[in-house]
């Protein structure tokens, strides 16, 4: 039997697998022992995230604060944060090519700016985490067998270094149909997550460890 360590990075599962779909709510310890063979026990599950801004969604943090209550519920997940980085920058206009219009001021012909000053989101640490966590606990013989819930190339370097390197078998859980081919490259076993998503949700209703109930916000 394997101890296995799970490492899901909670931004790339979000963006590739839950945005926009009624399963939100997803208990990550039910969907890390559905989606591994049974010979691999799940020692930890290290969860990689970072509290969300309001700025777009006033009600983004508080579902996200419902749901990391929720995964709190579960003794094997450790969750990690990174942080956000909102910053102004300049950044170029799409197409169509920019039409030209008269300044009513001059009576000259002047174009349609083709850039302009933008919020950037950016989320910063989790994938740094991830991997340091990654490559520590594996040099620290911490486990037997590594699970990368992930489509980041950014990871297929300390993904090799685990596999070659230590000589440790890594397991990618893709949360996408078609993986990207560096992370299979990198990874001993490949096993899809979606089958195991809607099955593998929390209860509407869950107590927390201070006795005060947690509901699944009404949106996810």
């Amino acid at each position: 039997m394997a101890r296995t360590i799970v490492y899901i990075d909670g931004f790339n599962l979000y963006y590739r697998a839950l945005k926009g779909t009624s399963h939100k709510w997803l208990d990550l310890e039910a969907l890390s022992l559905a989606s591994l063979p049974a010979n691999l026990i799940i020692v930890r599950i290290n969860y990689y995230t970072a509290r969300v801004s309001g700025r777009v969604d006033p009600d983004a943090p508080k579902s996200q604060h419902a749901y990391l209550r929720a995964v709190s519920t579960k003794t094997l997940v450790k969750i990690h944060y990174g942080r956000f980085l909102t910053t102004q920058k300049w950044a170029g206009l799409a197409p169509p090519v920019p039409s030209f219009k008269p300044d009513p001021t001059t009576l000259t012909i002047v174009p349609d700016p083709i850039v302009a000053k933008v919020w950037k989101t950016e989320e910063k640490g989790s994938d740094v985490n991830l991997a340091a966590h990654l490559v520590r606990d594996a040099f620290s013989k911490a486990f037997d067998e590594a699970a990368i819930l992930t489509n980041d190339t950014d990871l297929c370097e300390p993904m090799r270094i685990v596999k070659e390197e230590v000589g440790l078998p890594i397991t990618l859980l893709t949360p996408v149909d078609t993986p990207h081919k560096s992370l299979c490259d990198v990874a001993t076993h490949i096993r899809h997550i979606r089958p195991y998503i809607g099955p593998c949700q929390f209860a509407p209703v869950l107590t927390g460890a201070n006795g005060k109930q947690i509901m699944k916000p009404a949106d996810w």
